[in-house]
């Protein structure tokens, strides 16, 4: 019986290391979301410092930059075997979420020899070098310009490749990054997975050994694990799905990006190359409210629901605000109608609900039409909250309504990820609660949110 114990305490170690290491991972993973994001938008603010000369896109700059100057201080502390507390200053200034911390710190002191660890490692390394360098040329941009007002068109060529140059490769340096850490994980899923039915079959055939008569139990437990198997199969389907969505829409910005960056680089005139920018920085807005979808898919996992008194009017307020920097968020009038002026809920999940359902609502309005509204109520009915957006968009064809919860679902891929409504099913359902929809093409859209008055 010995090794039964021994075996069991064993798998139980595995287990709690291998997710440690996945969570790890995928801590890292998301921070180096925040690194990518940071260093993107320091390029950007960079080239638009270069081109206008406006102070404000050069502190821009130097805030953006601080996301990878933060990481860089971590790792530099990491390997030096400087106190925890320098480390975690400067993966807090990296944006990484305070939860991810300790994990982030422990993978890198007692895995940093393992080969996929000590490989992104290296990358990281390489990509604070080119931080370090696209520092140097900020430097050296901002000081030419405290020389002269205008650059001329020859200089402004040399910086922009420069800065071009040294964003694509961070942009490399962050894939390579990632795609490290992706197989990593699929390795040490593996290792789980061999190391699980390993020491399952020593502890069935050890206690099939002793206890014949624990046969059908045995047996029964056997087939408890075949059927948590295929519910594993089953949610490594739908995540290999969602990773493969996710990474086509993360890398489509990217794409278009690249593509108008190698344009503007052979344009001369002036006015195209604004143009240009303004479509760089559409792609690049896409892309980070992509992303800000895929966190807030994660916080609702793993987040606890903290229920508390909430001012709807206030709340709608914001999320309205949120979304005045969408152009055709300017052409519509918002009308807020709220008897029900607080409920009790979980803030950060509701105003995630009301900005998905907000944003979608912009986002098909109807440009044929001169008035364009969003009309935003409140009500109770039957011991029930409710929310409803109404608009008089394009509306939804009865083939596509009971569709538009599904993940990635889009009746128009440039409109959006089709992450948004799925979201807000996930969180609602978290808290409880539903979410309907009625629509008629050519009239509108109505979204309807229900939540309980009460939680137990």
């Amino acid at each position: 019986m010995p090794i039964v114990f021994v075996s069991c305490a064993l798998l139980i170690y595995i287990n709690f290391l291998s997710l440690r290491i996945m969570s790890a991972n995928r801590a890292y993973i998301n921070g180096e979301s925040h690194y990518s994001k940071g260093q993107k938008d320091a390029v950007r603010h960079l080239i638009a410092y270069l081109y206008n000369g406006y102070e404000r896109e050069w502190q821009s700059f130097y805030e953006e930059i601080s996301v990878p100057l933060g990481d860089n201080i971590a790792r530099k502390a990491l390997l030096a075997h400087q106190p925890d507390s320098i480390a975690r200053m400067g993966l807090t200034m990296g944006r990484n979420h305070k939860d991810d911390l300790g994990d982030i710190i422990w993978l890198f002191k007692n895995f940093k020899w393992v080969p996929f660890v000590a490989k992104a490692i290296h990358e990281w390394q390489l990509a604070d070098t080119s931080i370090t360098q696209l520092q140097m040329v900020a430097g050296e941009l901002h000081a030419r310009r405290q020389q002269t007002k205008a650059l001329d068109s020859t200089e402004q060529h040399v910086f922009f490749e420069r800065i071009t140059a040294l964003g694509q490769e961070l942009t490399v340096r962050a894939n390579n990054f990632s795609n490290v850490l992706g197989e990593g994980s699929r390795q040490s899923k593996q290792i789980l997975l061999y190391a699980n039915i390993f020491f399952i079959l020593i502890i069935i055939g050890s206690v099939s050994s002793y206890y014949v008569s624990t046969l059908n139990n045995l047996t029964r437990s056997k087939n408890e694990i075949e059927s948590k198997n295929k519910e594993l199969l089953h949610t490594n389907s739908e995540l290999d799905r969602f990773v493969y969505s996710v990474s086509h829409d993360l890398r489509s910005p990217i794409t278009s990006l690249r593509g108008l960056i190698g344009i503007t680089h052979r344009e001369t005139n002036l006015d195209q190359i604004k143009a240009n920018l303004q479509l760089m920085n559409q792609s690049l807005i896409r892309q980070d409210e992509f992303i800000s979808e895929i966190l807030d898919y994660s916080r609702n996992k793993r987040q606890e629901i903290h229920i508390q008194p909430v001012n709807i009017e206030r709340l709608v307020s914001e999320v309205i605000a949120m979304h005045q920097h969408i152009e055709e968020a300017k052409k519509i009038s918002f009308n807020i109608e709220m008897p029900v002026t607080e409920i009790d809920a979980d803030r950060a999940r509701l105003k995630i609900i009301l900005s998905n359902v907000v944003s979608n609502a912009i986002k098909y309005s109807d440009p044929k039409k001169t008035h364009r509204f969003i009309t935003i109520k409140s009500f109770d009915r039957e011991e029930t909250h409710h929310i409803s957006v109404e608009d008089n968009g394009i509306g939804i064809s009865k083939e596509d309504l009971p569709l538009v919860f599904d993940m990635f679902f889009v009746t128009n891929s440039n409109k959006g990820s089709g992450l948004g409504l799925y979201i807000a099913k996930e969180v609602i359902q978290v808290l409880n609660g539903s979410i309907a929809v009625e629509s008629e093409i050519g009239v509108g859209t109505t979204f309807t949110i229900s939540l309980p008055q009460r939680y137990v």
